[in-house]
């Protein structure tokens, strides 16, 4: 071997050496910003003998670094993670941090231990991380939450957005302490455009409480999650709901907003035009973020007249694949539906233990259709005669105010007739999304395995767009059926990946779904991602550990 070569080889070996040793040496903490503040000194100085370097070694050294570890948030959520506790690197709050924190917020900040711990931990999901939030801040204004993220970054101290507090999927949770910033106090509708139907609203307001104020114009926002959802959360998960069939999800419902990015800027996405080409889709890239590269503090939402009239019906079946069949049937048909929801046999035991009903306890499919009377009424007549040729039975519809209000209460409070069935355990709730041509292959599949597992399971789904949901009901205290509720949810995860779907329809990725994006999207969609958050967010700061798995390097 040449002198040459050999040095070569040496290179090869030292450099790999030395990346080595710095990924081990910065899983301590207190090594990361020494490490940063070194790493552009030592490229540069390395810099000619890189070049020297012919174009064959250097494919065998590549100074991309993923996220180390613990940097913000351990390596939680990476492909094949079975982990579900979150563990963290949480460090000294600083006090600088905490004094500016107060100047600008006033009373409306907290250090209470109870009131961190419940921002901590998500009211509805199985998710858990090792630490709480140092500090909690209830800004009551966009410019205080430009105040709060610039003073964050300035000191990279994580951030961590908190809405309604709904989601399941471990979004808010904060690994790495920090600051959680609750939306809660910024509710205003700030200006209502009857002609236009279109509202601007601040991010705390809940879609119900939205509702309730557009109802005496004639006008209603179509999106309804789980009660108690707030505006800016539903456009951080890009959430939809029952109605997603018929008005489309929170992507099609938002004209235009306004966040605060990582360094404090105040950014506008777009015009409140209902059709724009002027340069990139901002709005889209914020909605479906989850706080990695913003926080939403203004929306513009797209409104509906509330409709004329409406016909709730109510029909079973022998088995979940009729039932979803005929759901498939009625979209074919060319009907517009508001709604078509799938209910199993389980969950319907659920509602009747829970509300004291006494509903067939089979598969079941509950249809909305709006428009004139007569036309509710005709929509009504056709899908009683699919349902019939596919083995329906007692087919019932209501018109009557009440009547509707009743039935829709027993499917918007599935989950809660769940935790009645069973008040002692916990809910892994699945969420997959399939072409339409594919939601009764992919309700089978996960039926005849839900059936066979020893934990009680329930299937909830908006069939009308092919989003499958289950509730998977365990004890947190036995770890055999947490493994048990994973399996069954990996299992629905790989079933619609097969079957060119999604590892989430509306519920989002937060922590809960880093593992499978890979598998869904591709190594280089999440690299394009990772670019796109490392240029808004150089820091870090904006809800770390969060969408992105941690092994996508660039």
């Amino acid at each position: 071997m040449s002198k040459f070569s050999s040095w070569i080889s040496r290179f090869r070996s030292s450099s790999k050496y030395f990346y080595h040793s710095i990924r081990t040496f910065t899983n301590e903490p207190s090594t990361i910003h020494a490490f940063n503040s070194h790493r552009t000194t030592w490229s540069k100085s390395m810099l000619p003998l890189a070049l020297a370097v012919s174009a064959a070694s250097f494919s065998h050294f590549n100074p991309s670094l993923c996220d180390a570890p613990d940097t913000r948030g351990a390596s939680f959520g990476g492909k094949g993670s079975t982990q579900h506790v979150v563990k963290g690197s949480q460090k000294e709050f600083p006090q600088e941090l905490l004094n500016e924190l107060k100047a600008i917020c006033q009373d409306n900040i907290s250090v209470d231990y109870d009131e961190r711990y419940i921002h901590g931990k998500p009211q509805n999901s199985f998710h858990k991380a090792v630490n709480i939030p140092d500090v909690i801040v209830y800004p009551r204004s966009e410019e205080e939450v430009s105040k709060i993220v610039k003073s964050c970054d300035n000191h990279k101290v994580p951030i961590v957005p908190y809405g309604g507090a709904t989601s399941i999927e471990g979004h808010t949770l904060c690994p790495n302490g920090g600051v959680c910033i609750d939306m809660s106090l910024m509710k205003r509708v700030k200006a209502l455009h009857v002609d236009d139907m279109d509202v601007v609203v601040e991010p705390g307001i809940g879609w119900m409480e939205l509702n309730e104020y557009l109802e005496p114009y004639g006008l209603f926002f179509p999106l309804d999650p789980g009660p108690g959802a707030s505006i800016g959360g539903m456009c951080a998960t890009r959430c939809s709901g029952s109605l997603a069939v018929r008005y489309g999800t929170m992507r099609d419902n938002v004209i235009t907003l306004k966040a605060v990015l990582a360094n404090g800027d105040i950014v506008k996405t777009a015009s409140r035009a209902r059709k724009s080409a002027a340069g990139y889709d901002l709005t889209r890239l914020m909605i479906g973020s989850e706080g990695t590269l913003g926080i939403i503090t203004e929306v513009t939402l797209r409104l509906q007249k509330i409709p004329q009239h409406s016909v709730v019906a109510m029909c079973n079946f022998p088995s979940v694949k009729e039932a979803a069949d005929v759901a498939i049937a009625t979209m074919m048909s060319g009907i517009q539906v508001s709604r078509v929801e799938l209910l199993d046999e389980v969950q319907v035991k659920a509602i009747n233990i829970a509300n004291g009903k006494n509903y067939p306890e089979s598969p079941t499919l509950m249809f909305e259709f709006i428009g004139t009377e007569a036309y509710a009424r005709e929509q009504t007549q056709i899908v009683r005669a699919i349902v019939s040729e596919h083995n329906g039975s007692d087919f019932v519809f209501a018109e009557e105010p009440e009547e509707k209000k009743e039935l829709w209460k027993v499917r918007k409070e599935a989950l809660w007739a769940c935790f009645a069935m069973e008040p002692d355990l916990e809910a892994m709730i699945t969420d997959v999304c399939v072409p339409l041509s594919h939601l009764a292959d992919l309700i089978s599949r996960s039926k005849n395995e839900l059936d066979a597992s020893p934990l009680v399971c329930t299937v909830i789904a908006h069939a009308g767009d092919g989003n499958f949901h289950t509730v998977i009901l365990f004890d947190p205290t036995k770890e055999e059926q947490r493994r048990e509720a994973e399996r069954l949810n990996q299992f629905m995860v790989h079933a619609a990946l097969s079957l060119e779907g999604t590892c989430t329809g509306e519920h989002g990725v937060g922590t809960g779904k880093m593992k499978y994006l890979e598998e869904e999207l591709g190594v280089e969609a999440l690299r394009t991602m990772k670019k796109i958050k490392s240029v808004l967010d150089p820091n870090n700061i904006m809800n770390p550990g969060k969408l992105i798995p941690p092994h996508v390097c660039f």
